[in-house]
């Protein structure tokens, strides 16, 4: 099931903005809708209306997030086995792989551009080995993060 608009949208463009799949449409100032087929379940269109006019598959409404405030991935390099699912999985293309460690032939994965990032998650569940924690930024990295 896809998210959708509800009658209370006020036409901002935000979520038309964010929207990594293009599935948001409508006219400046006017009722946008979301097309389901289209639509990837990200979330961003919620967590930017400021409106409060978007709707999860649930039927519950989704609240403004500030985009300080999204969550972003932290990456555990012991536990990373650098098979760059996690690459495939983000709809943004947020996420680069080749911050290598030193002594290690592997090239891991990193956010290089926090800005482009949605704070879907998708590439923390796609995980096989759950070495990508999703949390919001606070200016210093999480201890599993080097």
């Amino acid at each position: 099931m896809a998210y959708s608009i509800l009658d209370s949208c006020v036409g901002c463009e935000n979520c038309k903005t964010v929207c990594p799949s293009q599935a948001v449409t409508g006219e400046k100032k006017q009722l946008h809708t979301i097309d389901g087929i289209a639509c990837i379940e990200c979330g961003a269109c919620g967590r930017i209306c400021p409106a409060r006019a978007v709707e999860d598959s649930f039927g519950l409404v989704a609240r403004k997030v500030p985009k300080k405030n999204w969550e972003k991935p932290f990456f555990n390099l012991d536990t990373c086995m650098s098979c760059g699912i996690c690459l495939d999985s983000c709809p943004a293309g947020a996420l680069s792989a080749n911050m290598q460690r030193v002594g290690n032939r592997h090239v891991f994965p990193y956010l290089p551009d926090e800005a482009v990032c949605m704070g879907c998650g998708f590439c923390a569940d796609d995980c096989p080995v759950a070495a990508i924690a999703m949390a919001p930024r606070s200016g210093q990295p999480l201890p599993q993060e080097a």
